[in-house]
């Protein structure tokens, strides 16, 4: 397994509750581009519009050697299985609860996959309890 990026914008902004795999609808000329490494999640966020899951804002930016151009934030529809979705669709319509891209890696199989989190968003004084906390235990570390 190859990563190519990580959204770590995420790990400080939600809470992961469930992580699942998903398969990407890219054209050929994406491919080459997600394989050289030009790919950006961080501002991207995955929704749900007639029972299937599409990632919005994804970044995947043109290939040099190519004669045309897709649009490089375009919606890109994932692979899930039926189940997976319609669990989905729950969890979406609960309060507080979203789906936020971790990472996009390659397979062992050459395939191009996204790891997607079940999330809920963090609030403010949850974040500094969180970097008290941290800092605390650093401290602790530095006194023994």
């Amino acid at each position: 397994m190859k990563v190519i990026t990580r959204n770590r914008k995420a790990f400080r902004e939600y809470e992961i509750i469930q992580r699942m795999e998903a398969g990407i609808v890219l054209h050929g000329n994406e491919v080459k581009s997600v394989r050289a490494g030009k790919v950006s999640i961080q501002e991207a966020y995955a929704g749900i519009e007639d029972r299937e899951v599409f990632i919005y804002n994804m970044t995947i930016s043109p290939y040099e050697k190519e004669s045309y151009h897709t649009d490089p934030k375009r919606k890109r529809k994932l692979l899930l299985h039926k189940k997976e979705i319609k669990r989905l669709i729950g969890k979406v319509k609960e309060r507080g609860f979203t789906l936020v891209p971790l990472s996009v890696y390659i397979n062992d199989r050459g395939y191009v996959k996204i790891e997607l989190a079940l999330a809920k968003g963090k609030k403010i004084y949850e974040k500094r309890e969180i970097i008290k906390r941290r800092e605390m235990e650093r401290e602790m570390e530095r006194s023994k």
